[in-house]
């Protein structure tokens, strides 16, 4: 998955802004963080005021 796309699909589940969306949030991130790094990740977090929204926190997801 891009960045960009992975932009797009966090900024859709936050608008929405339930506990559906959080896992959904939680799931791209994971993916995000997997390809791309931890870092990237927590940039999208901060970014999108992920840990606002969903109560994601930095450092969450470690790439494996």
């Amino acid at each position: 998955m891009t960045l960009q796309r992975a932009r797009q699909l966090l900024a859709t589940q936050a608008s929405f802004g339930s506990g559906y969306q959080r896992n959904g949030a939680r799931l791209i991130l994971a993916e995000v963080a997997k390809e791309h790094g931890q870092a990237e990740a927590d940039r999208l977090i901060r970014e999108l005021s992920l840990d606002e929204i969903f109560g994601i926190q930095v450092g969450t997801f470690v790439a494996k």
